[in-house]
């Protein structure tokens, strides 16, 4: 072989490194790659997006809601949806009566340029207000439920996998007692101590809500303690509680957030099923419960005051699972493209 040959030439050599160096992909951190991820995942990209539309149009309901969602007029009652502009049928104030079709906002006298986009209740309220007003609740209960959870689940879990033998042995046999306690049973104890309302809903989920986290923090606590460099630290003289706190939560972040995101729309529709039941909040409060009895007694005369909350627990619902699913894979890095 010459020496001369031009394939082996230094400047040749130098070459080939720097084609490889452009065509090798970046390095990314765990949260790139992750957002990466989620990036390529449309239905949870479209989560996503819906979750920010309805948070950011409830949170601003003060401020956008057409009406008063708690102001009665009983010549507008039950009037149904009328959108300006809009010619269709169910959507233009018009209902069909014995094959007849009727103007109710002409027969109510209500002006033209009044206008319930979702149609009224039986009190004549503004049921888009009311909607607005009850996510906002539901939103709102299901948020603090859902960060307390967190809270008092990742601290118990962490503490005792990180502790473990007989103090683990300890506190998981008092999450079996709590665990055995329906949360139902623990809410009707607790109506008769307290009054109903948003913070009686809180406690009742936080009574037992935090259960599910504690165990899966606890089961990673205890797989991730044994690896290489967490003994690593303990030799070096580092606290449990530091170990917990630097080396451990940073690598089960990914399962605790999934976990709050799968615990969020769980506490949206348990305050939804106790405000139903009539164990939720109390009149005038609206919630997506709430809305559901209301428009529940009323389902076969007037089916769009059933439909309308339905439709959007529904949306809430499946865009936090999606939403869920979508960081489960995001965060799992044995998950394949």
């Amino acid at each position: 072989m010459s020496v001369k040959d031009s394939r082996f030439s230094p400047l040749r050599l130098m070459n080939l490194a720097r084609e490889r160096e452009k065509n090798d992909a970046p390095t990314l951190t765990f949260s790139q790659d992750s957002w990466r991820r989620i990036r390529k995942n449309r239905s949870a990209v479209v989560a996503m997006a819906l979750l920010a539309l309805i948070i950011a149009v409830a949170f601003s309901s003060v401020w956008i809601a057409p009406h008063d969602p708690n102001h009665q007029d009983l010549y507008h009652s039950n009037l149904p949806p009328r959108i300006p502009g809009v010619s269709v049928h169910g959507f233009d104030g018009t209902v069909k009566v014995n094959g007849v079709v009727t103007d109710k906002y002409a027969e109510a006298g209500v002006p033209d340029d009044v206008n319930y986009y979702f149609g009224t209740d039986k009190l004549g309220r503004d049921l888009l207000s009311r909607l607005l007003f009850g996510v906002r609740v539901s939103l709102i209960i299901a948020f603090i439920a859902a960060f307390i959870d967190l809270t008092i689940g990742v601290t118990y879990g962490m503490i005792s996998g990180i502790l473990g033998e007989r103090v683990d042995s300890l506190m998981q046999r008092v999450l079996e007692i709590l665990a055995g306690i329906p949360t139902l049973v623990v809410l009707i104890l607790m109506l008769s101590i307290l009054k109903p309302g948003i913070l009686t809903i809180i406690i009742a989920m936080i009574i037992t809500g935090w259960i599910p986290m504690a165990r899966i923090v606890r089961a990673q606590t205890l797989k991730l303690k044994s690896q290489e460099y967490v003994l690593a630290a303990a030799v070096l003289g580092q606290s449990k509680p530091v170990i917990a706190i630097r080396h451990i939560l940073p690598n089960i972040s990914g399962a605790v957030i999934v976990q709050m995101m799968f615990s969020i729309p769980q506490a949206i529709f348990f305050e939804a099923f106790l405000s139903f039941i009539g164990l939720g909040l109390r009149a005038p409060e609206a919630s997506l419960g709430s809305l559901l009895n209301e428009g529940y007694k009323a389902f076969r005369v007037l089916p769009y005051q059933m439909w309308v909350p339905t439709v959007t627990l529904s949306v809430i619902m499946i865009s936090f699972n999606l939403l869920a699913d979508g960081l489960r894979d995001a965060f799992d890095p044995k998950m394949k493209e």
